[in-house]
């Protein structure tokens, strides 16, 4: 079977990129993104490619090449889904915060209404890549509803899990560690397996392509977010002893990174790791081991949220210890909102639950971010109170407390403090000593992400504190 047209369900941070660069590679093939959310699409659509929905280096460039040639975003769903030989489901798929599973579970509602839209619109045989990180046996549920609404049209379900670094993403998709396929063992499964596999051979090798059951490639996606996450917060845990011993977290990083078998990557100390991906597949991970009775399995892993949760806490009680034990009425800025540099993406980052923090020691926190909006900052804390069952009046009073800013310099005049929750590169080159004398004394600076020259600052008045600094 040759695959001439494609369809993805969902043009958000997954489908938009994994689309735009499939397209670029295989101009043979027309790629057409839907999705129900017509702003989402309109900002795809936009000539001005500043304005991409989402934001990764160089995707405005894949994009701009791509459109309008056999790239198309459209909201024209039962359209795309009947002229495609292929679907890729690329929607959301939240932890639960209702019911059975409820802070723990994926909540799968968008991909079986995906799953039943395709089953009611298909009158051919058609290839169904899972490309959301889904919980195992996913398309077992996939495979059960196509087969048994369709319209005796013949569906071979393929899990392919993408294992994207938001900011780096583009250079993820054209230059992968490994694509992972998983489809049937069977002749019809391995047919569909193959067809895939061509699509990615475009502009990869054969031995960056893993093929495996389907059972195999969900449950990889969910255990190499698991273990990263892991690495993170194990070297966050040690951060919290090296600063009571005046160890230095990076030092001790550094040594035990040059130990092969263990490696340097994803050793570095913070506020704590986010993202829509490492704690949902984590409590996924735990809901699936207490689901089949595995409950030291399950307490194991969830104990890297519980630490995680813990080192944003613990970075947001120094500072108001620090403050001498209050922070009411005072100034705290915050660089960075986004989950981390080079993307736009604020799902589960750290500023939001310290900045909640914050808010209850009845702080004020005045907000830069290059690359996120006043709108996307308001509706993140909205959500989280909305979460925790406040009032609409007890949100928009908590929400008076938050102040964003077109420019760092306005956002840190006359501060109190300066934290630092996102990584991002511009906040190295900044007027640090403008920035001094137009703040608070005594000017403390908290570094969540330990990018900051801290003699530097040091000597220019600052009080700086890193993660894991003694």
């Amino acid at each position: 079977m040759k695959i001439k047209n494609i369809c993805c369900l969902g043009a958000g941070y997954v489908g938009g990129p994994t689309m735009s660069v499939i397209a670029l590679k295989c101009p043979e093939i027309n790629v057409t993104v839907v999705d129900l959310n017509e702003k989402r699409i309109a900002a795809w659509n936009d000539e001005d490619l500043d304005k991409l929905p989402v934001y990764e280096p160089g995707l405005s460039d894949v994009v701009r090449e791509a459109r309008g040639r056999n790239l198309f975003f459209s909201t024209e769903v039962d359209k795309a889904i009947e002229e495609a030989d292929m679907i890729f489901i690329a929607v959301n798929t939240p932890t639960k915060t209702y019911g059975e599973g409820k802070g723990m579970a994926a909540d799968l509602k968008f991909v079986e209404l995906c799953a039943r839209q395709i089953a009611r619109i298909a009158k051919n045989d058609k290839i169904i890549v899972e490309k959301s990180t889904l919980p195992v046996r996913t398309a077992e549920t996939l495979q059960t509803i196509l087969d048994s609404t369709g319209n005796g049209v013949k569906f071979e379900v393929l899990s392919n899990p993408e294992f994207l670094a938001e900011g780096t993403a583009i250079d993820d998709l054209l230059n992968a560690d490994r694509v992972l396929i998983g489809g049937k063992q069977t002749e019809s499964g391995q047919k569909a397996i193959q067809c895939l596999v061509d699509i990615y051979l475009n502009w990869l090798s054969p031995k960056q392509i893993l093929t495996t059951n389907v059972w195999s490639s969900e449950l990889s996606k969910l255990t190499a977010n698991a273990f990263l996450a892991q690495r993170i917060s194990s070297i966050n845990a040690l951060s919290a002893l090296c600063e009571v011993t005046e160890a230095d977290v990076d030092e001790v990083a550094a040594a035990i990174g040059t130990d092969s078998r263990i490696g340097s990557k994803f050793l570095k100390a913070s506020v704590g790791f986010g993202g829509s991906c490492f704690q949902k597949d984590i409590l996924n991970l735990v809901y699936l081991c207490r689901y089949f009775n595995l409950p030291e399995v399950a307490n194991y892993w969830e104990q890297i949220i519980i630490l995680n949760d813990h080192q944003k806490y613990r970075f947001a009680k120094r500072i108001i210890t620090s403050l001498f034990n209050t922070v009411s009425g005072k100034k705290i800025t915050f660089l960075g909102w986004a989950f981390k540099k080079d993307t736009n993406d604020t799902r589960e980052s750290a500023a939001i639950y310290v900045a909640e923090y914050l808010i209850e020691d009845g702080a004020e926190i005045h907000i830069y971010d290059p690359k996120v909006s006043q709108e996307q900052i308001t509706e993140d804390m909205r959500y989280l109170w909305t979460l925790k069952g406040y009032t609409d009046q007890r949100i928009e009073s908590k929400l008076k407390q938050i102040f964003v800013y077109q420019s760092p310099e306005e956002a840190c005049h006359q501060a109190h403090a300066i934290a630092v929750l996102t990584e991002w590169d511009e906040f190295k080159t900044y007027d640090w000593n403008s920035i001094y004398e137009n703040m608070y004394k005594p000017a403390f600076v908290f570094d969540g992400r330990n990018i900051l020259d801290a003699a530097k600052l040091a000597s220019i008045g600052f009080i700086i504190k890193g993660i894991g600094k003694g």
